[in-house]
């Protein structure tokens, strides 16, 4: 989640009674205080297989060749037998980091990168949009075009093309991108198109730089105006559909080739005071399941999965399909959620899998201080959501000794709990965590969650050790058995976010990071070689950047802790958003809310635009190798 996306929800909260967080926005903070075949059997390789396919999986992959022929020309007993394949590109980490403190306005990469705008705020999309020429724009303009403050995506192989020269990037657009917009003109509906979601199709050149193809039929916008279908057990209380998606920020993918895009609010905070029309609160806060191979389809809210400010998707399968979801609330404290659908993913019928989060159980995770965690089920009539249950709130944030009063709340039917997620997780004794945000499977199973920062945490526990936690850490986990379907995991932190310690800062600000320090983990992904990256949304003045330059993307050894800067944001940005070709020579990143002179179109400049940025190397070798 974007920082700025806390104002713009901030005088909702305070309308509703609810206290806005101190300490969430960081300025605030600080101013106040070996084979394929191996592969194939790992729930890697069977959602690489339901993406690419199964010929452009064993490509990419890399690894031995599965013709047994001999085709060396060598008769037997000449001498030559059979020639040993050429070796496969080599993964290593490589790369020289970045120097510490960097602030300059631009995109910086590492000697041998290039770093190339694809798709900024503004840019044509859908065939027929006219595209953002440095004039304030409405809707329905806007409607068609690329929406603003870009965040999560993934890429997605189209049938007959190479998915290593073009495909499917959708991506989330968060919030607004506001210096594009005329909002003088159908205010509610242009500040609605710049939400929301865009699919689009693009290509690499011959020259390797990658570009959108306008005239694709895949390219559409999902915004805050399209209408979308709800569906499973709040149904009955949301209706059978919604206008609008919106505060879209991270994603995530299924085995069977949908995206999951996540609504971080509960409400729609775009509608300003005397805006008519307002739609009902219960429509935002899930995860929407859209199809990109068919843009004909409507997309579908998934109740099953909960309300809350949704921030990313990331599922685990085993080798009977089974499957789950796990996810993060972008709250401060937030509850980390698993979803796990009640029957197998079929991965030789697509359209049979279009329904599976529609059914299904969901937990909330429950860290104990002795490296044991459990999933406790959130399913009307146990663990106590029931009527007349007692809600906690966010205790954690109030002073130990402090009488927990508590809030009523019922919850009569399973439509309750999902409607109420939160306060179902609080009420079941799941942990408050330090603003959960991405989750990442890696290729081994180890699961790993960002936890961006708590400012205002007084009450500690194990899995969040530091009070007026500034910058952050990052948690992981292992299922029992490694499976989906496990009820308890074993859980330690892989690394506390914050200053070096040589710089004799106070305990909660100082981290123990081994190498290049960070602040407020955000953005995080296991690549397909196990490589672990991780972003920050840490806050962009001086207080901030002074120590940790501006916001950065790191590789993170995950044996040793070891972290690498790789790239380094524009002023005012955050980073965000990581996806990539199967052989993993490109990488997309997003750049979200620039705010001084990198990609301005206007004359003189204040138009700083969010956008995603191709990085790749000019030799064509591996992104990170």
């Amino acid at each position: 989640m974007s920082h700025l996306t806390d104002k713009l929800r901030a005088p909702y909260r305070e309308a509703q009674g609810e206290v806005t967080v101190p300490g969430q926005m960081f300025d605030e903070i600080v101013a106040a205080n070996p084979q394929r075949r191996t592969l194939l059997k790992n729930s890697f390789g069977l959602s690489m297989l339901s993406v690419f396919g199964a010929s452009t999986l064993l490509t990419a992959c890399g690894g031995d060749d599965d013709d047994d022929d001999d085709t060396s020309g060598n008769e037997p007993g000449e001498g030559g037998g059979t020639t040993p394949p050429p070796p496969g590109p080599d993964y290593s980490v490589t790369f020289t980091p970045l120097a510490d403190k960097i602030v300059a306005d631009t995109v910086t990469v590492p000697a041998g990168y290039v770093a190339e705008v694809l798709y900024s705020a503004g840019d044509k999309c859908m065939i027929g949009s006219v595209g953002y020429t440095g004039v304030p724009q409405s809707y329905p303009a806007t409607e068609n075009q690329a929406g603003g403050q870009h965040d999560g995506m993934h890429f997605y192989a189209l049938p007959g093309v190479d998915p290593n020269q073009g495909g499917l990037l959708v991506l989330n657009h968060e919030a607004l991108d506001d210096e594009t917009l005329d909002q003088s003109v159908e205010g509610v509906k242009t500040r609605l198109s710049n939400v929301g979601v865009s699919v689009i199709e693009i290509a690499r050149g011959a020259n390797g730089a990658w570009a959108v193809k306008t005239d694709s039929r895949y390219n559409k916008r999902y915004t805050g105006n399209t209408v979308y279908n709800v569906s499973g057990p709040a149904k009955s209380v949301v209706g059978d559909t919604v206008v609008g998606t919106l505060n879209n920020c991270s994603s995530g993918d299924t085995p069977w080739g949908t995206y999951l895009t996540c609504e971080e609010t509960l409400n729609n905070y775009h509608y300003k005071t005397g805006d008519a029309g307002k739609p009902a609160d219960e429509g935002y806060g899930w995860v929407v399941e859209i199809d990109p191979q068919n843009p004909d389809s409507t997309a579908v809210k998934r109740t099953a999965m909960g309300r809350f400010s949704h921030e990313n998707t990331a599922f685990m399968l085993d080798e009977n399909n089974r499957v789950a979801f796990y996810m993060g609330d972008d709250t401060t404290p937030g509850c980390i959620y698993k979803f796990v659908p009640a029957k197998a993913y079929d991965p030789a019928n697509r359209a049979a899998n279009m329904g599976l989060l529609d059914e299904g159980t969901l937990y909330a995770a429950r860290f104990n201080d002795d490296g044991s965690g459990n999933w406790v089920e959130l399913t009307v009539g146990k663990n106590n959501l029931t009527t007349g249950a007692t809600d906690p709130g966010n205790f954690t944030q109030v002073a130990s000794g402090t009488v927990i009063t508590g809030k009523l709340v019922d919850f009569n039917t399973q439509a309750d709990v999902l409607v109420n997620t939160q306060a179902a997780a609080r009420v079941a004794g799941a942990t408050l965590m330090d603003r959960p945000e991405w989750i990442t499977v890696g290729v081994d199973k180890t699961v790993y969650c960002t936890l961006t920062n708590n400012g205002s945490r007084k009450r500690t526990s194990a899995a969040n050790p530091r009070v007026s936690n500034s910058h952050g850490h990052i948690i992981r986990w292992h299922e029992r058995g490694d499976s989906p379907l496990a009820t308890t995991f074993e859980w330690d932190l892989l690394l506390l976010a914050g200053r070096d310690p040589a710089d004799g800062a106070a305990a909660n600000l100082t981290g123990n990071v081994n190498g290049d320090t960070f602040s407020s983990p955000d953005g995080i992904r296991v690549d397909p070689k196990g490589r672990l990256w991780v972003q920050t949304d840490a806050g962009t003045s001086a207080s901030t950047t002074d120590f940790f330059g501006n916001n950065s993307m790191y590789y993170i050894d995950q044996k040793t802790g070891e972290s690498k800067r790789f790239l380094v944001g524009p002023l005012g940005c955050e980073i965000t958003g990581i996806a990539y070709t199967p052989d993993l020579t490109t990488f997309f990143i997003n750049i979200q809310h620039p705010d001084k002179t990198w990609n301005t179109l206007r004359a003189g400049g204040g138009d700083a635009r969010s956008a995603t940025v191709v990085v790749r190397r000019t030799d064509g070798k591996p992104v990170g190798a």
